[in-house]
């Protein structure tokens, strides 16, 4: 993994941070904005739920890329990266419910995931080349990396973990907690203006 590459990976957790904060304090939130950030961020979550119920608690790895299966599963049958496309509407909906500096704001954190995004997939993709070779070549060549596939991927020559959902709300606790406390602080400052 490139030097650039390892930092991003290690901190991606970290990385919104400065944005939410910008996004509390400079709340400019309506009724409207409200509930269609919300439902935004909302089906980001519920799409990042779906796939950790699948992946399992691999994808919270901050050393290092790697996994023990290549799962094609679930939305990982239609999208490459579901966790990160879930995170980019995640953070995509926080942003609209707070229209924080509207549009600018929204436009550089989006560009800001797609860029961070960019970086860790290309080295997912290098490792996942080594350890899957031409199942994930065959996968890689069938199914987009960010945008939506309308029919699912199928290879039953794959094995696949199995899809536990308590074992995905375990693993998206602290997700969960952070979009939680995020949209309640933002409709607090909403109330309170």
């Amino acid at each position: 993994m490139s030097n650039i590459a390892t930092k991003i990976f290690k901190y991606r957790s970290y990385t919104p941070i400065p944005f939410l904060i910008l996004m509390l304090i400079f709340e400019n939130a309506s009724a409207a904005s409200l509930i269609i950030g919300f439902a935004i961020a909302l089906v980001g979550e519920l799409i990042r739920l779906w796939g950790v119920s699948w992946a399992g608690s691999e994808t919270r790895t901050t050393g290092g890329v790697g996994g023990s299966f290549l799962v094609i599963s679930g939305p990982f049958a239609h999208v490459r990266n579901p966790l990160y496309v879930g995170n980019i509407l995640l953070y995509f909906g926080i942003g609209i419910m707070s229209m924080s500096l509207f549009p600018y704001l929204q436009i550089v954190a989006l560009l800001f995931f797609f860029f961070q995004y960019y970086v860790i997939v290309k080295e997912e993709e290098g490792y996942l080349i080594k350890t899957f070779g031409q199942d994930y070549d065959k996968y890689l060549k069938n199914v987009p990396g960010f945008f939506w596939r309308f029919t699912a991927y199928k290879d039953d020559s794959i094995p696949q973990p199995a899809f536990i959902l308590s074992k995905g709300i375990k693993s998206e606790t602290r997700t969960l907690q952070a979009f939680g406390l995020v949209a309640l602080l933002i409709i607090i400052r909403w109330l309170l203006s």
